[in-house]
């Protein structure tokens, strides 16, 4: 019998990084099309649940691990949008500026045999008071396009986080620790 087959239902590179750092490549990248609107009155936890779980299973047709991810940027309750516009980004970092938020990074993983298993990594995040010349400058970097709250941690956004508490590659996209024992208790082999 040989090696099981390791889908990443991600497009995501930066997916694909960090799961390089567990020593892994993906055998096959099977992306999700799924429906990604948050259900009226879902809070944050179960909305990145739900969409990491969901996203396994629209890669079911894959024999073999099928490992798929969400990351939510939360506010309170309010879940905030990925960024796809300057608007959107400058909304989000005016509203994160000064104050802690969460990044709940869910995991699901799908076994050959139809089970899955899901973990949530929570972390917290605090941007420094942001001045109007620093949200234009990383506006303009171009770094918050496509990114759940607007904002890229690895990137420039850094520099303006005063404290972090939680998972750092959480944050970007795929808490390592909570991936690494969650493909150990499926029974996947990783070192």
């Amino acid at each position: 019998m040989g090696k099981p087959t390791l889908i990443l239902a991600s497009a995501s590179p930066r997916r694909r990084e960090l799961i390089a750092r567990l020593g892994l490549t993906p055998d096959a990248i099977a992306p999700a099309d799924i429906d990604e609107t948050p259900a009226k009155g879902e809070l944050p936890r179960e909305y990145a649940k739900r969409m990491a779980r969901e996203k396994a299973e629209a890669a079911a047709s894959y024999d073999g691990f099928v490992l798929a991810g969400d990351t939510v940027v939360a506010a309170g309750r309010r879940i905030l949008p990925k960024a796809e516009d300057e608007a959107t980004a400058r909304k989000c970092l005016e509203l994160l500026s000064g104050r802690r938020h969460r990044v709940l990074s869910a995991i699901a993983l799908r076994s050959p045999d139809g089970s899955m298993r899901e973990r949530l990594s929570e972390t917290m995040v605090m941007f420094k008071r942001l001045s109007v010349e620093e949200i234009d400058a990383y506006i303009a970097s171009g770094e918050w396009d496509g990114k759940a709250g607007g904002y890229a941690i690895q990137g420039i956004a850094e520099g303006l986080i005063s404290r972090i508490q939680g998972s750092h590659s959480g944050v970007v996209g795929l808490p390592l620790y909570e991936t690494r024992a969650l493909l150990k208790a499926a029974g996947f082999e990783i070192a």
